[in-house]
């Protein structure tokens, strides 16, 4: 078998950016070059300018399929073998060949070719790679039926990103650069909006940058280079799960929010042994805090921990490396050296931050007048303290001719061990003393007298007091760092919960309030207020049993006139200390809970205010200038001292006719004005075509506005019908052109319809003077042509044209018309089809 081929692809975030113009740019190089290039197939999509490229290569012809009466043609890889080039162009790397061809998809084709040792230069989108596709439906809307295996794109020797901004993409829509004039409109409104275009080239410059970054370090592996490269900034945080480690944490964190790009990672080191970890759920709360700053976190296991933190951060090839400073005392560094300064002195490149905190220094610290241990096990460290040195006493006296006072010792050192490791301070004492006693009594010289006789005996035994002293320190003080530590982080995940949900949910307090009666255990939480010296209840969660402060078995006055207040058992003084910090929430959660309320009485209440406003401006204007033309025309009518022509009297009964149309038009939209605020429409769905809708509604459109001579009807007999009901969509589109007609300055107006997805589109196009982009939003609301005084109408038109739309299921939108003008697009839920209704 020969050499494969090589494969380089021109990757784009969308259509239109320029993939294949490109290419057909790299084949004319090569071609120069005297390489044998041949265009395998390519896509001009009517582009003139990249038909312009294709000249002057040489084109191999397509092998034409028939497909249910249809002539397809596709990449025939028979004559591409057969020709044997150097390079064949093979455009759209993901398309799905017709039934019939020997391979199901075009990259397919490409594997063979390759594999004959032919180079291919193809091109494709970042949407059809298949690891993106649920993520490219999600944001655009659109699922994407063709696609490329990742590895098959990750195999190709070259990927070049062919890139330009979302602006000047849709420029070149625009522009007609990339689809045909009729299907720019829908293609900007839908796939080609500018938060698609951005989320697509993100999508495109990361799955680009991520396989940079698996070269390189595929080259560092191969090349076996372990300095650092300060291609990007990578910083990790050493975390000891101890009482610091939050604290070192947070500080990496905004250590790597000063460079945008920097990724942080938080890695926690095991002993190999196993025998000294940071607790489980100390860990587990690290976890997620180092999720909710954007850290990954990563266990490695390492005896040296030192090493095993550079280890990773240069297989990470890390920048910056940030420890928390040494818990132990000034002496004990002096001692040996911390772990932060062989770190430092082993770092090589990368740059090591010492964090400071408020454990850092503190040594070994007398325990609190109140033991740590468990009751349990303090209750069986006094019954050991009673029988272990009973037990040596016993072993001693009775192997006296076995061993001697040496082995003694160990024995009574050994139980005095257990009692401080199992109880705690208390029975170690007992049993130092106990043993001490024991030991002098019966087994040392003199015996069955307290006196010691030699000097070292005297070391013996206040050695065994120091050893119960020191070990049940040890174990008091670990036994409190786990209380403490557990504590602590209890109290962290329910203040985060809480904040939590103040944070993030519109009406919190009810919630909040919930969680606060679950963690404490009580049966009724409340927010009690005093108004005018009387309490009112705010909120409450569990049994209302609580109307004053007086009757709560927990109060907490988070203000003098505002208390949170529970029932059910009284808490002891550090959830009560817990629950005042909790309070401050609870105020702010009420606080806001009522603003959000005042703020939308007094939205309704302007609302209403400006509403009858603009009613009554434009009933005033709007009805008096029909009638005033009604009732001059009627009394030149009546006037028998005018002698009027027949042309003149028809004139006036014309203007009578049309000011009286103008009057039915106001009241009609007032009344479905009025049905829409109720909800009294009820509208009759069926499938409707779009083309029939838009003739009925033509004949429904002032002739004033010469809508026969400026309205266009170009909307495909062949597009689905729509699920409305005919007689409000009528309405709709009328409206909606009226408008158009009178704001247009007299620009022609288009209806364009298109299919997008499950949904039809009905565009209406001017190129008139348009709406500035603040007011795009607003012109759906009533009353919305007040601003400009030379207009007829109340300004219901649109307002009804939303509510009717609405209520059939559809949504009404406006942009703007490329090139200038307004575009409203009316977008409907597409009729099934009669077989889907049948089956």
């Amino acid at each position: 078998m020969g050499t494969r081929g090589e494969l380089r692809i021109y990757l784009g975030a969308a259509p239109g950016v320029g993939k294949t113009y490109a290419m057909l740019g790299e084949a004319h190089r090569r071609a120069g070059r005297g390489t044998v290039v041949v265009v395998g197939l390519v896509e001009p999509h009517g582009r003139s300018k990249t038909a312009a490229l294709i000249e002057g290569l040489e084109v191999l012809p397509r092998r034409r399929l028939t497909h249910r009466g249809v002539v397809l043609t596709e990449l025939d890889v028979d004559a591409v073998l057969a020709r044997a080039p150097q390079v064949v162009l093979v455009d759209e790397l993901a398309h799905t060949n017709a039934p019939g061809s020997r391979n199901a998809k075009r990259w397919q084709d490409v594997e063979e070719i390759l594999d004959a040792g032919i180079t291919v230069l193809t091109t494709l989108n970042i949407q059809h790679l298949e690891s993106l596709n649920d993520v490219i439906e999600r944001i655009t809307g659109v699922h994407q039926r063709e696609t490329v295996p990742d590895e098959v794109v990750r195999r190709a020797e070259q990927v070049e990103l062919v890139d330009i901004t979302p602006e000047a993409l849709r420029r070149r829509l625009a522009h007609g650069n990339v689809y045909p004039a009729e299907k720019v409109d829908a293609a900007m409104a839908n796939y080609f909006q500018p938060r698609n275009l951005t989320a697509l080239r993100e999508m495109a410059l990361l799955w680009v940058a991520d396989e940079v970054e698996v070269a390189l370090q595929r080259y560092r592996t191969d090349q076996h280079v372990s300095d650092v490269w300060e291609t990007r900034e990578r910083v990790v945080v050493a975390l000891t799960g101890g009482p610091e480690s939050e604290t070192v944490l947070r500080r990496a964190a905004r250590i790597a929010k000063r460079s945008s790009s920097a990724d942080l990672f938080a890695v926690h080191v095991l002993r190999g042994d196993g025998l000294v970890t940071a607790p489980v759920s100390a860990l587990a709360n690290l976890r997620r805090l180092a999720e909710d700053v954007g850290a990954s976190f990563h266990t490695v296991v390492g005896d040296d921990v030192p090493a095993a933190l550079l280890d990773f951060a240069r297989g990470v090839d890390a920048t910056q490396l940030v420890l928390g400073t040494s818990r132990r005392s000034r002496a004990a560094r002096l001692l040996i050296e911390g772990i932060g300064t062989r770190v430092v002195q082993r770092s090589g490149q990368i740059d090591v931050h010492m964090v400071n905190h408020p454990e850092a220094g503190r040594g070994i610290r007398l325990p609190h007048r109140f033991s740590a241990v468990s009751l349990t096990r303090r209750a069986t460290g006094w019954a050991l303290g009673l029988v272990l040195p009973v037990a040596a006493t016993a072993a001693g006296i009775l192997g006296q001719g076995v061993f001697g006072l040496s082995t003694d010792v160990v024995l009574f050192f050994l139980a005095t061990v257990v009692v401080a490791l199992v109880g705690g301070l208390g029975p170690a004492l007992f049993a130092a003393g106990a043993g001490a006693l024991l030991l002098n009594f019966f087994l040392t010289p003199p015996l069955y007298t307290l006196t010691i006789a030699e000097r070292e005996n005297v070391i013996t035994l206040v050695a065994m007091v120091l050893v119960a002293v020191l070990v049940a320190l040890v174990v008091d003080r670990a036994a409190r760092r786990a209380q403490q530590a557990a504590a602590a982080g209890s109290e962290a995940a329910l203040l985060a919960s809480l904040s939590r949900t103040v944070l993030t949910r519109p009406e919190p307090l009810p919630r909040l309030l919930d969680k606060l009666r679950e963690a404490f255990g009580l049966t009724t939480v409340a927010i009690l207020e005093r108004q005018d010296g009387h309490w009112t209840t705010s909120a409450c969660s569990g049994p209302p049993d609580c109307a004053r402060p007086e009757q709560a078995d927990v109060d907490v006055a988070v203000e003098p006139d505002v208390h949170l207040v529970g029932r059910g058992t009284p808490l002891p003084a550090a959830d009560q200390r817990l629950l005042e910090a909790v309070g401050g929430q609870a105020l702010l959660a009420l606080r806001n809970q009522q603003a959000t309320r005042e703020v939308a009485e007094a939205h309704r209440r302007a609302d209403a205010t400006e509403l009858r406003s603009a009613l009554l401006s434009a009933l005033g204007h709007d009805l008096r200038t029909p009638l005033a033309s009604i009732k001059a025309s009627a009394n030149s009518l009546r006037d028998r001292d005018l002698r009027l022509s027949e042309h003149d009297s028809s004139e006036l009964a014309a203007t009578i006719e049309e000011s009286a149309d103008r009057l039915t038009a106001v009241v009609n939209n007032l009344l479905d004005s009025s049905r829409i605020a109720t909800g009294a429409v009820a509208p009759e769905l069926r499938p409707v075509g779009l083309d029939e809708v838009a003739l009925l509604a033509m004949r429904g459109l002032d002739p004033t506005y010469r809508p026969t001579e400026r309205v266009g009807l170009e909307i495909d007999e062949r597009l689905p019908a729509v699920l409305a009901d005919p007689g409000l969509l009528e309405r709709v589109v009328v409206n909606v052109v009226d408008n158009a007609l009178r704001h247009g300055a007299g620009a022609p107006v288009k209806l364009r319809a298109s299919k997008y997805a499950d949904m039809v589109e009905l565009r209406v196009v001017d190129s008139g003077p348009g709406v500035p982009a603040d007011r795009l939003n607003r012109m759906f609301s009533p009353f919305q042509r007040l601003g400009d005084r030379g207009n007829s109408g109340l300004g219901l038109g649109l307002s009804v044209a939303r509510g009717f739309t609405e209520a059939m299921g559809g949504t009404i939108t406006a942009e703007d018309t490329p090139g200038g003008g307004l575009t409203i697009v009316i977008s409907l839920p597409a009729a099934p089809h009669p077989a889907a209704l049948t089956s």
